[in-house]
């Protein structure tokens, strides 16, 4: 059109060069101009309904995206080096503003209306918050159901439905870490002919089978300075997940479901029926109280042993003696289902990731964070477990991560760790509280649920 305006060709000509550029297969248009039902413009407008894909043919190449987060120092650069490559393809350029006082900088960032397009909520309580008062875009808005249920386990997905003004998809998924893990002498257990339980029978039997030896299967700590009482509750949230189904479990951590119901003191009954038996914990019950957390697995590396398990989450290793080696001084499986009525649950933490902000390109940035690409660097440099289904195992550049996923991947469902997820004056208050006092003796298991029942907010 330009050249026949122009005068430099004649009309004849100009035509004849446009027809000549058409390419094959592409004549389904009517004489109309409309779309006939073989022309193919449907898969664009499909691929539209995709920021991401947009963000990739570079439609928000130039804008900022900000992220907020608790994560620092050697984190920080494990994020970062996990986004470079969408930022390269993309344009985008995401600018993490995060750091360890996150839990009180985004308060005071929202309230002054300066609030970060994205936040890394490690502590889905606290998101909740947001939630209720109505501050976080809903992600169902976006990303469909359908497309959810291909990046992760329906476990994750019900996590992250909280309510607010409207039950909302409050948030993505972006790494956790495990918690539902027994730790072990590995070379000594394989010494003694011992083999790794499948079951909670078996999981007893081998109790049993160890004090018969002469010797003691649990080491159990859970003073913690003022936050004593917190792996308690940990062991709680574990037998609860294997003895009742995930909508009790649910109940309970919402203050439906009372700590004075049945479900909940059969739990702790459970639990005293380890815990409570001097034979199985070392130093007995009474020293469970007075021994840090971080100390109680010290006793599992002497030689010989001088307890044979300890559970806790991937993160203890770090206690664990200087120059211990994974797979020779220590092993990890998973804790075996109670009931199998209620299958093999997996207790985590972890981060996700909630927007404040919608724009089209923080819908993108929300949606990559879907994908296992979005920690495949982080799952390179250790430090994190990823809950996208189209992760690797090859991805995960520290073996013993690699064999936690594998154990992650066999869960049925998962939750998460439910004292983060009840109000602080319960899950970091009471709930702590009263299991210290019901494990020292100084209260009795039903005075115990009842005080704790009584401090929940109303």
């Amino acid at each position: 059109m330009t050249d026949w305006v122009s005068g430099s060709v004649d009309l004849e000509t100009a035509l004849a060069e446009i027809d000549a550029s058409w390419p094959e297969g592409a004549e389904g248009q009517s004489q109309e101009g409309e779309e006939t039902a073989e022309e193919p413009a449907e898969e664009p407008a499909d691929m539209g309904d995709s920021y991401l894909a947009q963000a990739m043919a570079g439609e928000f190449a130039g804008t900022v995206v900000v992220v907020d987060g608790p994560f620092a120092d050697a984190d920080t650069a494990k994020f970062e080096s996990s986004i470079a490559a969408f930022e390269e393809a993309t344009g985008i350029d995401i600018q993490y503003i995060g750091g360890k006082e996150f839990e009180t900088s985004i308060s005071v960032r929202v309230d002054a209306g300066n609030a970060p397009d994205i936040a890394d909520f490690p502590q889905p309580g606290l998101l909740a918050n947001f939630v209720a008062s109505g501050d976080i875009v809903d992600a169902s808005e976006f990303l469909s159901e359908e497309y959810m249920q291909g990046q992760y386990l329906q476990s994750w997905l019900d996590m992250s439905m909280m309510e607010g003004p409207n039950p909302i998809m409050a948030g993505v998924w972006h790494r956790f870490n495990g918690k539902s893990l027994v730790w072990y002498p590995q070379a000594q257990f394989e010494a003694a002919g011992y083999t790794i339980p499948q079951t909670w029978d078996e999981m007893i039997a081998l109790m049993d089978q160890i004090v018969s030896d002469g010797d003691t299967p649990w080491c159990i700590g859970i003073e913690s300075g003022t936050a004593t009482g917190w792996a308690a509750t940990d062991w709680m949230e574990e037998v609860m997940l294997r003895t009742t189904s995930l909508e009790n479990y649910d109940a309970w951590v919402r203050g439906d479901l009372p700590f004075s119901s049945p479900e909940v003191t059969l739990a702790a009954e459970t639990l005293a029926e380890v815990w409570f038996n001097d034979d199985y914990v070392f130093g007995g019950r009474g020293a469970i109280v007075s021994t840090g957390f971080g100390d109680s697995p010290a006793p599992m590396f002497e030689d010989p042993p001088k307890c044979w398990f300890h559970k806790q989450g991937n993160f203890i290793t770090s206690f664990f003696p200087e120059g211990t080696v994974a797979g020779t001084d220590y092993g990890v499986f998973y804790l075996p289902p109670i009931d199998p009525e209620y299958g093999k649950p997996f207790l985590v933490a972890g981060d996700i990731m909630a927007m404040f902000n919608d724009r089209p390109e923080v819908r993108a940035v929300m949606e990559y964070f879907t994908k296992g690409e979005a920690v495949k660097e982080w799952l390179a440099a250790g430090g994190a477990l990823s809950p996208h289904l189209d992760s690797e195992l090859d991805w995960y550049g520290v073996d013993l991560e690699r064999d936690l996923a594998a154990l992650v991947a066999e869960a049925t469902s998962v939750r998460f760790d439910g004292s983060d997820l009840m109000p602080g004056e319960v899950g970091a208050g009471s709930f702590w509280k009263g299991m210290t006092d019901w494990v020292s003796g100084s209260v009795d298991l039903e005075t115990a649920l009842a005080e704790i029942d009584a401090s929940w907010p109303r």
